[in-house]
């Protein structure tokens, strides 16, 4: 595949590389405070955070990971972006102003308020966790394109990235992050409609052969409609979508870290409104786009099995072992790689390549930086020196920044051999996310919940998510009825109604004081 990635490419990705760096080393000198280098001194307009959002949000996941579980199956994990419209609503009249009146910086200072150290603890620890699950699944999304384009050993082109990301958001902070993902969610929807329009242009019979060859394969079902809960039908990804995006927009810390840098409560309104409802739109061009990829390479079969060939050879190097049978998904995320780098214009690849590398270097500079800013102010500064000086607390944030870093590169190299990404990092985002939200939101629905009910409230539902994540493990019969019978999607769902509904229950037994 090297042939097709021309010099013409490689310089419009090493422009726009030099471009994105030579944002962190515009930013380095006044990102020299803690202030600055985790809020950007709270003076930003409302424009550039909800594009920083709306960017980190439309990871590479999302540029890879959509078309490919598209290609696969069909449109049923575009019923998540339905959800969003109710987590921006959250957010704008509960979420939002809740931040911007705190004064603090870590989205879980309010818990330790509400609940005591440990529930402070608890949320950053699951958060810490779920941001390295982030990492390395959009990390390993970036590499599969420049892979196949290149040739190059996946593992290589992994490090290659997580040291430059790294050192990206090493030198420029969260000013850097914000205005270079205001200009990367610009190239990403870019790319994403010049994608869509050109396969659109290469379809042998016409445009409308998409739709046709999409209706008759059922490319753009939305799931069943069925009320099993053991299968990702429309309602139980509708549901997990409610439950992560409350999450996302109602603790998340990068995002809450967007709430704070806007300028003003009005400003913070204009965050949370472009960064919510953008991505329900370009989501749509993402799945569009791999109705597109069925539709092209089963008119053009032998362009498929090229594709075949390559994710084979791929196995085989990574594995030392020939691939018996490929699946749908394996097939999938390699073959919008492959349209870009074998079927797109000299010099439009290596556009679409850099909106790729904008995904991820969007994604990637956030969950480092907010990862960097909890480390500092929920761990350094709340129990290792609370009389930190600036100097001790910018070297936390800088170290912190290096370390994870190099576990977020660590756990991309790990996610290889996945069969499918996106389910990957759903799973792992459900599970690490621990049922935070329902323990943010007991502290704000119920205010006779105290500190017992809260720690009873979280063991019962961690014992919940361990039960849903490890049973389906149990292959032996006589285990069989201990297995839940909840799809994985569930766990971050019944994690947070455990802890919320178990936590309204004891606190109205416990008598009122």
């Amino acid at each position: 595949m090297q042939r097709f990635f021309t010099s013409l490419d490689w310089t419009v990705l090493a422009l726009y590389f030099l471009g994105t760096m030579s944002i962190g080393f515009y930013f380095m000198r006044r990102s020299r405070s803690t202030e600055a280098f985790t809020a950007g001194k709270r003076s930003l307009p409302g424009w550039a955070c909800g594009l920083s959002i709306f960017a980190t949000y439309l990871s590479s996941v999302t540029f890879l990971g959509l078309p490919g579980k598209a290609f696969a199956s069909n449109w049923n994990a575009f019923v998540f972006s339905f959800s969003l419209p109710i987590a921006t609503l959250a957010a704008i009249y509960w979420f939002m102003p809740y931040y911007r009146r705190s004064g603090e910086v870590s989205a879980y200072a309010a818990l330790e308020q509400r609940f005591g150290a440990w529930a402070r603890v608890y949320a950053s620890l699951f958060y810490l966790l779920t941001q390295l699950a982030r990492m390395g699944a959009v990390m390993y999304l970036m590499a599969l394109p420049l892979s196949v384009l290149l040739g190059w050993d996946i593992r290589v082109v992994i490090l290659v990235v997580g040291i430059s990301v790294t050192v990206y958001s090493f030198i420029g902070g969260v000013l850097a992050v914000i205005w270079a993902d205001a200009m990367q969610a610009i190239v990403l929807m870019g790319g994403a409609l010049l994608c869509s329009a050109l396969m659109l242009l290469r379809m042998p019979e016409g445009p409308g052969q998409v739709f046709q060859m999409g209706m008759a394969a059922d490319k753009f079902s939305l799931g069943s409609f069925g009320l099993s809960l053991a299968e990702p039908t429309f309602w139980v990804v509708l549901i997990y979508g409610i439950v992560i995006n409350l999450q996302n927009f109602g603790i998340d810390q990068s995002f809450v870290q967007r709430y704070i840098a806007a300028g003003s409560e009005k400003e913070a309104r204009k965050t949370v409104w472009i960064g919510g409802l953008l991505y329900l739109p370009v989501s749509f061009v993402f799945f569009f786009i791999g109705a597109e990829l069925y539709a092209f390479y089963h008119a053009y079969p032998s362009e498929l099995e090229e594709v075949r060939q390559i994710v084979a050879r791929q196995q085989f190097v990574q594995s030392g072992t020939e691939a018996v049978t490929l699946t749908n998904q394996q097939i999938g995320d390699k073959v919008f790689p492959h349209f870009i780098g074998k079927h797109l214009p000299a010099g439009v690849t290596g556009l679409v390549v850099a909106a790729i590398f904008a995904a991820a270097m969007s994604t990637l500079s956030t969950s480092l930086n907010s990862s960097a800013t909890l480390m500092m102010s929920d761990w350094y500064r709340r129990f290792i020196r609370p009389d930190a000086t600036e100097r001790q607390s910018m070297r936390v944030l800088h170290g912190t920044t290096v370390v994870w870093g190099i576990l977020g590169t660590g756990m991309a190299l790990l996610l290889i051999n996945i069969s499918s990404a996106l389910d990957a990092w759903w799973t792992l985002s459900g599970i690490f996310g621990g049922g935070m939200l329902g323990l943010f939101l007991l502290g704000m629905i119920s205010r006779r919940a105290d500190n017992p009910v809260a720690v009873t409230s979280v063991i019962l539902g961690v014992v919940v998510i361990t039960w849903m994540t490890v049973s389906p493990l149990l292959d032996s019969p006589r285990w069989a009825a201990l297995k839940s019978p909840f799809h994985m999607f569930l766990v971050p769902v019944m994690g947070t109604l455990t802890i919320l509904l178990a936590g309204l229950l004891l606190s109205r037994a416990r008598p009122v004081k």
